[in-house]
């Protein structure tokens, strides 16, 4: 019995020993360990909020971002856009300067508006690499060449590379002239009826941009790539979801509704993709020419890549080259759609832009189809695309996470932290840009990004230093034909009915559509 006893007491103190090593843990990492981490960064002089147990800055943010969502803007000529984009961001960086500090859950997230510190970042990508942790099933939604650092980037980068060499992209300019010609169809159909419409051109135009991708990336037509891109967009929005709410190891395996629907969407997709991934692979065995289209020249690339080494390890693997093919129709679609429909929208206030663009098409191509060598011209319009890409960029920041202590200027950043590098509140800096910051000024663009930056890293629509947009050639040149095609057919100006309301899911959108008076010429 005494042994027994004894027994007992040693099962219970090993238990006891066990909750209370694992009670420090979890005290430590809920507590101790980020209140270290505000001291430290508070010693060196840099502000922020204060760590809240568990949920950092989760919940305010959250609740600022569905007021602002509540109302459109005032004004529609209102570019000063931020309040409402990022409302809790907006308002820490005003409050504890352009280099300060917030909370996401439990990491410490550093904001960056100095393009010098964003210079030094974007060109040291192994250095700052991306953020790794929080909720994986974000990760759903695109990884590939977006997610991968270090030599699997290196890798991935030499492999796809060459779908978007400026030769490859001479022949998809009549797959972009295809998709357009449908669309501005569609729309000289509905204003046929009368002397001008209204439409809300943000649904065409992703539609628009769906068709290139599809077109461009797998030879196929929209209707076969709709269900990709409808999956895609839902998944965007329950990605956005779980991207601002506080993410509890493990839970990512809990049978929640969005999890098991975020689940079922990426199966799905995966399914369609390495469905035309197979029938090309086959084709490839057969002998047949693939390379032809970015799916194709990704492929023949990776063969020839193992090839040359003689070991595969050296290649994509079949699942990473669906990750690639979900992210050319995530970054294909999306930014590009982004721009156009922001441009629309600018053009329909900026009526003397629109003219002087439609002018300078009208010079350039006459009523003819537009080629290649007269798009890269296109001097107004280049203006005009990167003033809006500054006023209304894709993505309103970049983030970076800390894996080592790391000095950046004059900041040591502990592991663990989170880097924010806020382009939004960059292009709208009053310091960096003038008092005209938050205009409508495509004249500041005349003689290019470089003069106009006066050669700081102060304008980063497409990311900067060597991770720069791989497809950001591929997205002028397809705005470029779709907004010379639609300026040779159409005026148009803002409806009455339009609400200015940018908001973000992944990317920024105008949340209620863009509404506008086509009137055809």
């Amino acid at each position: 019995m005494a042994m027994e006893a004894t027994a007992v007491g040693c099962v219970v103190c090993v238990v006891g020993v066990i909750a209370t090593i694992f009670l420090l843990y979890v005290l430590n990492l809920l507590w101790l360990k980020p209140k270290k981490m505000e001291k430290f960064l508070r010693d060196q002089g840099l502000k922020g909020t204060t760590y809240r147990f568990m949920v950092g800055d989760f919940k305010e943010l959250e609740k600022m971002m569905i007021e602002a969502k509540s109302k459109p803007m005032r004004s529609l000529t209102d570019h000063h856009i931020a309040p409402r984009v990022y409302p809790f961001f907006h308002k820490s960086v005003a409050a504890h300067g352009k280099t300060c500090f917030t909370w996401m859950g439990t990491r410490p997230l550093v904001h960056i508006s100095d393009p010098i510190m964003i210079r030094e970042v974007l060109a040291n990508n192994f250095q700052f690499q991306k953020q790794r942790g929080g909720n994986p099933l974000t990760k759903l939604l695109a990884t590939g060449l977006l997610d991968v650092d270090a030599d699997q980037w290196v890798k991935h980068r030499k492999i796809i590379n060459p779908a978007f060499h400026v030769e490859k992209l001479k022949h998809m300019v009549p797959a972009f002239y295809v998709s357009c010609s449908e669309m501005i169809h569609k729309w000289e159909e509905m204003v046929t009826k009368e002397s001008s419409c209204e439409v809300d051109v943000w649904p065409h135009l992703q539609t628009l941009t769906a068709d290139v991708i599809s077109r461009t990336a797998f030879g196929s037509s929209f209707e076969e790539g709709r269900k990709i891109f409808e999956l895609q967009r839902e998944l965007g929005v329950l990605v956005m979801k779980a991207a601002i709410s506080v993410y509890i190891p493990g839970s990512k395996f809990l049978p929640t509704k969005n999890n098991k629907r975020m689940k079922e969407i990426d199966r799905e997709v995966k399914a369609k993709i390495k469905s035309i991934i197979d029938k090309r692979v086959v084709a490839m065995k057969d002998g047949e020419s693939i390379n032809d289209d970015l799916l194709g020249i990704l492929l023949d690339s990776n063969y020839k890549e193992i090839k040359q080494h003689g070991n595969n390890n050296f290649g994509l693997s079949i699942d990473e080259v669906i990750k690639e093919c979900k992210l050319f129709y995530f970054a294909g679609q999306e930014t590009t759609a982004n721009m156009l429909v922001w441009t629309m929208i600018l053009l329909g206030q900026y009526k003397e832009w629109q003219t002087r663009a439609r002018e300078e098409v009208l010079q350039v191509f006459g009523e003819k189809k537009p080629d290649i060598d007269g798009l890269n011209h296109l001097k107004v319009i280049t203006m005009i695309f990167n003033e809006v890409l500054r006023l209304y960029p894709p993505l309103g920041f970049l983030r970076r996470l800390i894996h080592e202590e790391t000095k950046l200027r004059n900041i040591i950043l502990p592991a663990g932290t989170l880097l924010q590098l806020n382009t939004l509140l960059l292009h709208h800096d009053r310091d960096v840009w003038g008092e005209d910051v938050n205009e409508f000024k495509p004249d500041r663009f005349s003689e290019g990004v470089l003069k106009a930056t006066k050669g700081q890293a102060s304008y980063v629509p497409f990311g900067g230093g060597p991770r720069i947009c791989i497809g950001q050639n591929f997205a002028m040149l397809e705005a470029k034909m779709a907004l010379a095609m639609i300026l040779q057919r159409f005026s148009f100006d803002l409806s009455p009915s339009y609400s200015h309301a940018p908001y973000t899911i992944i990317t920024l959108k105008p949340q209620f559509g863009a509404h506008l008076i086509l009137h055809k010429l």
